[in-house]
Order: structure tokens, then sequence, then C-alpha cells
């Protein structure tokens, strides 16, 4: 995980506690271990679990260092970043795909560029919309209004899901409301 490109908030229980850079939260929470800390990566509403225990310095060590091991480069062509993976279409689709230049390959990238183009408004509002949504199980499954507000949230109803969280503490509802002002695309 690459602690430049994006920021992370902790909470201990319903009250934020840390938000910026991974660093910064780990510095931030590392003497709050022992407490029921749960860090969201602020891009995705995902839960990031880190390792914080030892010290300060060896906590960074283990939360900035990718935990995947790089694989050793391949002898023969280089792969350029292209993956290969199976495709299933009809017979009429692979005929099409035939007769456009550059082959299959070119007119299928062509087809998912020109999507990626048309949908990422739409794209961002969804995962925007899950995001909220994994935050919401997280830090409000058990608040009052907690299963209405998510069905305001999948309906879209701002207004209906700002009523409904009013009375949730401070920081969880500004911290969903991060998520839900930009499910609105």
């Amino acid at each position: 995980m690459d602690a430049s490109d994006h920021s992370f908030t902790a909470f201990v229980g319903p009250r934020r506690i840390a938000q910026g850079s991974l660093p910064d939260v780990v510095r931030a929470t590392h003497l709050l271990r022992d407490q029921a800390l749960v860090i969201f990566d602020d891009s995705t509403g995902a839960r990031v679990e880190l390792d914080l225990r030892g010290a300060l310095d060896e906590a960074l060590a283990r939360a900035t260092t990718p935990s995947t091991p790089q694989p050793k480069a391949a002898r023969g062509r280089p792969r350029l970043g292209v993956t290969a993976r199976e495709v299933t279409l009809l017979p009429r689709h692979w005929d099409w795909l035939a007769t456009q230049p550059g082959g299959a390959s070119a007119a299928l990238r062509r087809l998912v560029d020109e999507a990626r183009r048309m949908s990422s408004g739409s794209d961002a509002a969804r995962q925007a919309l899950e995001a909220a949504y994994r935050v919401m199980t997280v830090l409000a499954g058990d608040l009052p209004n907690y299963e209405e507000a998510t069905r305001a949230l999948f309906a879209r109803d701002a207004p209906r899901l700002g009523a409904l969280t009013a009375r949730w503490p401070r920081d969880v509802r500004d911290y969903v409301a991060r998520f839900t002002a930009k499910t609105s695309a």
C-alpha cells in the first residue's frame, strides 16, 4: 500500500482521532492499539488492518512497506503491462472483431476505453455509494435508524439520509457524508 497516494481516517468508537497520510495515522494511533481502533482508506471506505505492535518506527515500517513481494522479472519478451485472460463471446462477436483494425485485442481495448469514458461519472458515484455503505456498516451498524439510513443511501435520498443520521455522533455522520456527497453523479 502506497501511503503517498491517498489519505486514511482512524476512529476509536464513534470518535475520529486521526486523518491524513498512512504514516500520520500510524503515528496518531500507535499508542491506541489496545482500543477499538478502526482505520479506513478514504478513497474506498475499506477497513485497513495495521500491525501497530512494538516501537513506533517498527509499526511505521510495517505499515508503509508493501506486503506482497515483487515478482522476479521473467525471461523473454517484456510483459508491457498486458494481462491475458479468457473472454467468451458468441461467434458473431468474434466475426465482427476479426474485421476491426488491429484485430480483436485492439478493438476490445478501444471498446473498453470508450465505455470507461462514458461511465466514469456513474462509476465514481457507485464506488462512493459502496464506500459509504462499508463505512456505515462498521461505524453505524448499531446506531438508531441504521437500516432506514442504508435504504435512503441506496435510494440516493440525501434529505432523508440526512434526517436519519442527524442524531448520529458528529464524526460518524460527517465521515459518511464525505462519501455520500459523491453519490449524486
